[in-house]
């Protein structure tokens, strides 16, 4: 009876975060697809590892945590190294304000280092703190400010070129 409580406390979990760890998964890769398969497989590993998540203060935070470690990790395996796709476009997303702006950012997001993009989404879209970021990267505090500090700036850099080239051509 007690699997069969455990498993339906880890199926509502799931369900009700799936959506959230999903957004969070696309900001870091890239393409819903990639996401979906993120997810998926931080999903199992949190079952596997769901008596021990069930003892944690927050349960959002480790499971934040094991999507992060389980994309750098992908980024570190030589088989995402010989399968990056190259001159395809990121998936469109559904509807926006301003689609431009947010095709822009997308971009300007993905082309960041993984580490750089973690803190990133980290801090800005889970609304971390730096400690709290630096907890679910298994890195220093002053590791996460300098990657968040590098990130933003290149952030501010493309973002800023875009515009400038576009009037130009105007």
């Amino acid at each position: 009876m007690a699997k069969q409580a455990r498993d339906e406390e880890f199926t509502e979990y799931v369900a009700s975060r799936s959506g959230w760890l999903r957004k969070v998964a696309y900001l870091l890769c890239g393409d819903w697809h990639r996401a979906d398969d993120l997810v998926q497989e931080s999903v199992t590993k949190l079952y596997v590892n769901w008596s021990r998540a069930g003892r944690v203060e927050n349960v959002d935070g480790y499971a934040r945590k094991v999507l992060v470690n389980t994309f750098l990790a992908e980024q570190r395996s030589p088989w995402w190294r010989r399968t990056t796709r190259s001159g395809i476009e990121a998936d469109a997303a559904g509807v926006s304000v301003d689609l431009d702006a947010s095709l822009d950012l997308r971009q300007a997001l993905a082309a960041l280092p993984p580490r750089q993009r973690a803190t990133v989404v980290l801090r800005y879209y889970c609304d971390l703190t730096v400690d709290q970021a630096a907890d679910a990267l298994g890195c220093s505090s002053g590791n996460v400010k300098s990657q968040t500090s590098r990130g933003l700036e290149t952030l501010r850099t493309t973002l800023l070129v875009r515009p400038a080239a576009a009037e130009r051509t105007s």
